[in-house]
């Protein structure tokens, strides 16, 4: 009766994720989870684990992570460009004994996924999330809530563009926080390119975009003219793209609970990807720490 209301509870919280974060950065994290857990071939705690992406995502890195809960909140971790600070805890309905940290690092894709209007990116989205480490065969996991109670945690960005300058005017680069309940937060950016999170999520050092410079129409637009023209074209290419892109994440959802090979879907000028079946093997990596 325990496991069936502990299901439940996980199907509402996932339920809950896909409506409030992006249905396409959510159901990229339901497939990078799932390749990242296809790491663990006889895990070690502590031991980080590389896994592979779909060759459609190629550029995406991922990596995972098995810890004791007890552990992170007593001594913190050290994980890729994550520092979790002693006091990180993991707040779910149900007490995970073990979690799973599943490292992001989206690269080229990272526009794709987290497109963020008016500015433009100077380094790629990275997300850590973590996931209950009971079942390591397990799909579609919901999130664990995890948040800092005593310090932040760091980001320190390793792979960052120079701040592109319009004259003598130069912005100032700042945090990009996307929230798993779908909210962004700018903040500024510490030294050493260091952004600070007190939960979970994704993060990147983004800048605002220099606006281009556009030649006036001085023509009129054409009129929207019902069963004619160009009003109903433009009609028609709208539909195409809604109706393209929502086929696109049910793909992905599917190959997520099968692992079925899918095509690459085209949304617009983009083109974006799904999975396909890769088995990985680990690849050790040793994990500091913090004292």
């Amino acid at each position: 009766m325990l496991g069936v209301l502990i299901w439940l509870s996980r199907l509402s919280y996932l339920s809950a994720e896909v409506s409030s974060k992006g249905q396409a950065a959510a159901a990229l994290d339901v497939l990078l989870q799932d390749h990242s857990y296809r790491s663990f071939v006889q895990p070690k705690t502590g031991v980080s684990y590389d896994a592979h992406v779909p060759w459609n995502l190629t550029g995406v890195l991922i990596a995972a992570l098995r810890l004791r809960s007890g552990s992170l909140y007593r001594r913190g971790v050290v994980y890729k460009e994550f520092e979790f600070p002693v006091g990180v805890n993991e707040t779910s309905p149900y007490d995970a004994e073990r979690l799973v940290l599943v490292y992001q690092n989206l690269g080229n894709w990272s526009v794709v996924y987290y497109p963020l209007p008016g500015y433009s990116y100077l380094a790629p989205v990275l997300g850590l999330l973590a996931y209950d480490a009971i079942n390591l065969s397990a799909k579609r996991l919901p999130y664990l809530d995890i948040k800092s109670t005593v310090d932040p945690i760091r980001i320190k960005f390793q792979d960052v563009k120079p701040n592109p300058a319009n004259g003598t005017v130069v912005k100032s680069l700042k945090c990009v926080t996307f929230n798993l309940d779908g909210s962004v937060n700018f903040s500024d950016v510490g030294s050493g390119n260091t952004c600070l999170a007190v939960q979970q999520g994704n993060f990147s050092i983004a800048v605002e975009s220099i606006a281009p410079v556009t030649t006036p129409n001085n023509g009129s637009p054409p009129s929207p003219t019902p069963g004619g023209g160009s009003g109903k074209k433009k009609s028609n290419s709208t539909t195409w793209i809604i109706v393209g892109k929502r086929k696109h994440l049910e793909e992905m959802e599917k190959a997520a609970d099968s692992g079925e090979a899918l095509h690459m879907t085209t949304v617009g000028d983009t083109k974006a990807p799904s999975a396909m079946v890769t088995r990985t093997q680990p690849t050790i990596e040793t994990v500091e720490y913090v004292p």
